[in-house]
């Protein structure tokens, strides 16, 4: 897998060579008003698609990180034999859009909803935007699910990695522009966070797996891939 180092992410190489582009045709031309109009959105799509290297935090091994920048938005409870907690991240065109790994663990499954793109204040929102839903399992076998859900966005949700690779916490998996990211949690995790925390991607520990549900192991630990 390629790594992604430069200081704006690939997904936006298009609409700022575009931008520019344009920008130096009216400049041509000395259509001062959409010069400057062009000068903006050039700033506008260098901000939104920033790529910033982060510290990688030496956590526990059973630490979970958060995989977005976001606000956290509700914490609720699950009736569910699989997963105890629902934590909701809302995301923004302010925050840095990279996806970054959780935990070091197996992408066991990766599936793509193509949809709208409706406000949050839509109650369709749910139902009709695009959105991505990735189970990550570690070597004990404890597993994460984590849903992306487009908010207004002009770009598609980008995922990288690929079912079966093993991935390191906090390698680049994907992109999101404005968008909700909710994780599920399992009943053997505690949780390290409050609604209305602040999280940065990687950086920001949602918090631990407390016991390991099975002695079995899956077999996923080969080299792992590199980040993106």
């Amino acid at each position: 897998m390629n790594k992604n180092l430069l200081p704006i992410a690939k997904e936006g190489w298009n609409y700022i060579a575009g931008a520019v582009l344009l920008f130096f045709v009216f400049k041509l031309f000395d259509f001062t008003y959409l010069s400057f109009i062009l000068f903006i959105v050039v700033v506008f799509f260098v901000y939104i698609f920033r790529n910033p290297e982060r510290e990688q935090l030496l956590y526990q091994e059973d630490s979970v990180a958060s995989p977005v920048d976001g606000l956290v938005v509700s914490i609720d409870e699950l009736l569910d034999d699989k997963y105890m907690y629902k934590v909701e991240i809302d995301g923004s065109y302010r925050k840095v859009s990279l996806l970054r790994v959780p935990f070091m663990a197996l992408l066991k499954s990766v599936k793509v909803s193509h949809g709208a793109r409706l406000s949050s204040k839509n109650e369709l929102h749910k139902s009709l935007n695009e959105s991505v839903e990735l189970v990550f399992v570690d070597r004990k076998e404890n597993s994460l699910k984590v849903l992306h859900r487009l908010k207004e966005s002009f770009v598609d949700i980008e995922i990288k990695n690929v079912e079966s690779q093993t991935l390191l916490q906090g390698s680049r998996y994907g992109f999101m522009l404005n968008g909700t990211t909710t994780l599920y949690l399992p009943r053997n995790f505690r949780l390290n966070i409050n609604i209305g925390d602040e999280l940065i991607a990687s950086n920001s520990l949602i918090g631990f797996f407390t016991s390991e549900p099975t002695l079995k192991e899956v077999p996923l630990l080969s080299a792992p891939e590199e980040a993106l």
